[in-house]
């Protein structure tokens, strides 16, 4: 009996172990300049496709799983995002920006669908089905705000069977809120539902207090070649940015108050300096924080369905310089990686411990985390004045000095917003470089492709999609025109002083993707 039931443990460790390698979890600190943090929650899992298929689900969540299989969806994108990533400060976007969408709710799917009509009705069916999954307002993506990508987006995944009717259908909500009813279903979708890992520090109240977060879910399939069975994979991210400061407040008692006069750091170097006169010093020293100060508690050790054998299974690492003090609770283990530009270290911790990590006050050195740079910047207004007319303009820059950037500028405009094309011009503003043949105007330059779909009144909305080229150090003003449709009364929404919302523009690299 005994060797028996010995025979049965091995079998059931060896079960356990295989299962865990299919469902990773990490999350990455990254401080940043002015005394905020970057904190990245990456949740990976994969389901063979023959399980899929029989709806036999072990870490794929079951609820989006039939959502998807019930609307035919082979490959889905979903984004929640709030508040605005500051390049000049930051760096470089999380991700490079494949996992934020632009403000509100953004959603974009590959369906299976014999017709456009049939890929439609499809559509509306996931979009109903995802609204109820995470307490969003993804039903009214109608048929006004969906429009079909021609050059903007290409799938992520791998198809086994290329001869698909898969029909591209995309969607936005850009006045949507977010808030922590969008969040606890994405929780729920995990497997260890925010109880234990690096999902337990997840808290509405930090999370919405951030500076700028968004949150993403993807899945794909992925057949590899030799490899005959696929794998469905899906890939659950939250991204945010904290003020230090502003998180350590208490939550019993979370209004701000003068700093005292003998905590000020002050700028001695002012003609103005005195014992009652001070000008403020940014960020002389490196703040002080914990994991338990920034989110209002510690971690509940590992989730223990996670891969804890793979190659590198340590699910926090912190990119800081070596020469950083770090504390860390007894329940954790620190390796470093190899000394250069990007150093950081990551922690192994004990299953069923709690883990705390501290970051004590010191000096601001010299030595930084390489943030990255942007590889492009753009930034779009509208202007004119008045009911009748109006217009849009998109200052793009490329900071390289070296490289061209090739990308696609993809805008969805609403149905009551119409564009004038022949007023659409491409201008070279400022360039450090060799000017192109000034015999050409600057749209041929610039424009390299184009495709548009004019809109249909309260049926469809406008198409416009740019496939540009912007050469090193060099500016480019987008610019066109547009007059606004007369509304019904029953149109307006219900606070018209505030105006309509519309939906943000996205740049696409041909090489990595970043969101505008």
């Amino acid at each position: 009996m005994s060797r028996l039931l010995f025979l049965l443990l091995n079998v059931a460790l060896l079960v356990l172990s295989v299962a865990a390698s299919d469902y990773s979890e990490r999350l990455t600190l990254t401080p940043l300049p002015l005394g905020s943090l970057l904190a990245s929650f990456d949740f990976r899992s994969n389901e063979s496709a023959l399980d899929y298929e029989s709806q036999n689900f072990r870490y794929f969540p079951r609820s989006l799983g039939q959502a998807l299989r019930h609307a035919d969806t082979q490959e889905l994108h979903l984004r929640f995002t709030t508040g605005r990533w500051d390049p000049e400060l930051w760096g470089a976007r999380p991700w490079d920006g494949t996992k934020e969408g632009g403000t509100g709710v953004e959603l974009w799917a590959w369906i299976d669908a014999d017709s456009e009509e049939d890929a439609f009705a499809k559509w509306t069916t996931l979009t109903q089905s995802l609204s109820g999954l995470f307490c969003a307002s993804l039903n009214f993506i109608d048929s006004t705000r969906t429009t079909k990508p021609v050059l903007s987006f290409q799938p992520s995944g791998t198809f086994q069977n290329s001869s698909q009717n898969l029909h591209l259908l995309h969607g936005v909500l850009p006045g949507e809120v977010v808030c922590t009813e969008n969040l606890t279903p994405f929780l729920k979708l995990l497997p260890c539902k925010g109880k234990a890992g690096i999902s337990s520090l997840l808290d509405g109240h930090k999370v919405f207090d951030a500076s700028w977060q968004s949150m993403a879910i993807d899945v794909r399939p992925k057949c590899s070649s030799g490899v005959a069975e696929c794998q469905i994979e899906i890939s659950q991210t939250i991204d945010i940015v904290l003020d230090i400061e502003r998180s350590k407040r208490p939550r019993d008692n979370p209004i701000p108050r003068p700093i005292p006069p003998e905590q000020l750091v002050c700028d001695e170097s002012k003609s103005y300096h005195s014992h009652d006169t001070c000008y403020p010093r940014d960020m002389v020293d490196e703040l002080s924080w914990s994991l338990k100060d920034v989110f209002g508690r510690t971690m509940a050790g590992t989730c223990p369905l996670a891969d804890d054998e793979g190659p590198d299974p340590k699910p926090l690492c912190l990119n800081v310089p070596h020469d950083r003090m770090v504390l860390v609770s007894h329940s954790g283990f620190e390796v470093k990686s190899e000394p250069g530009p990007t150093e950081s270290r990551c922690y192994a911790i004990m299953p069923f411990e709690e883990f705390d990590l501290e970051l004590p006050q010191q000096q601001s050195t010299t030595r930084k985390h390489d943030l990255g740079h942007e590889l492009l910047r753009a930034e779009r207004t509208m202007t004119g004045h008045g009911a009748a007319h109006g217009g849009m303009r998109t200052i793009i820059t490329n900071p390289s000095s070296t490289e061209p950037v090739q990308f696609v500028y993809f805008e969805s405009l609403p149905w009551f917003m119409r564009p004038y094309m022949h007023t659409l011009k491409a201008r070279i503003t400022h360039s450090s470089t060799t000017p192109f043949d000034s015999s050409r105007p600057d749209e041929e330059k610039i424009i390299m492709d184009m495709y548009y779909q004019p809109a249909i009144d309260r049926h469809r909305g406008t198409q416009l999609e740019l496939l540009l080229n912007v050469p090193p150090l060099t500016t480019v003003s987008l610019t066109y025109a547009f007059e606004k449709s007369i509304l019904r009364y029953t149109e307006y929404p219900p606070d018209a002083n505030r105006g309509f919302n519309i939906p943000p523009a996205n740049d696409k690299l041909v090489i990595a993707i970043a969101n505008a």
